[in-house]
């Protein structure tokens, strides 16, 4: 059983990256496995992958049928040809180096997307950004940035809904890799099944967010938090 520091920190990230997932469509990994790589390294990804395994059934319950599932056959194409890239990299690179690697990736994919107006979205983008977030989500919990940039112009309720599609599926794939290789201890999925309430619990409050968003708000808010989040990893793996 996870001990009580571990509970009350992580639980509150947990807490809040929920709310901003279920309003966003991704924030778990973005908001949660910086503080936990900085604190509880040991604990890193498997903790924060099961975590975001089960906030996404959560938003596919009331929203399902906005999910762009044509489009998300190839970025799973993608996702599962990284997904051993990520594994290599959980095994071979240090937790500081890979922090700010993937806060450099990161920043990179929204530099092109603020660079061009319109970002195309087609096999090959699909492809890519899935193998980028396969590699990114395997080694940090964090792959839901490169997917979300190409849907950033779609409405609310179609983001959530394909980036929850894109997070069950491919934290599934990653756990299941990691596991087969022996990269996850059992201490990481316990600790896992520990934040589960805290982000079903961060999905509950976020009714009213979501609908602030839906207005018109939601390309912004996506800029916001992908931001946000690579830059908080960098300085955080720095320190």
């Amino acid at each position: 059983m996870p001990d009580l520091e571990f509970l009350i920190i992580s639980g509150l990230a947990a807490l809040l990256g929920a709310v901003v997932q279920s309003s966003v469509g991704l924030g778990v990994g973005l908001v949660a496995a910086p503080v936990v790589t900085m604190l509880f390294p040991s604990l890193m990804p498997g903790s924060i992958l099961v975590a975001a395994t089960v906030l996404p059934l959560a938003t596919l319950a009331q929203e399902m049928k906005h999910a762009d599932l044509r489009g998300l056959g190839w970025a799973f194409g993608g996702r599962v040809a990284g997904t051993p890239i990520g594994v290599w990299v959980v095994a071979a690179v240090p937790a500081r180096a890979l922090g700010v690697l993937v806060g450099a990736v990161v920043l990179a994919a929204l530099g092109a997307s603020a660079w061009s107006a319109n970002v195309p979205r087609n096999p090959g983008t699909l492809a890519t950004a899935g193998l980028i977030a396969g590699a990114t989500g395997t080694a940090s919990s964090i792959g839901g940035p490169p997917i979300a940039l190409l849907y950033q112009k779609e409405s609310g309720p179609r983001v959530r809904a394909t980036l929850a599609v894109f997070f069950t599926v491919g934290a599934l794939l990653s756990l299941l890799t990691l596991a087969a290789v022996d990269q996850l201890p059992l201490r990481q999925v316990t600790a896992g099944l520990a934040l589960t309430p805290f982000v079903l619990a961060g999905f509950l409050v976020a009714g009213p967010l979501r609908r602030y968003l839906d207005g018109g708000r939601m390309r912004t808010a996506i800029l916001l938090v992908v931001g946000t989040s690579a830059v908080s990893l960098i300085v955080r793996s720095l320190i």
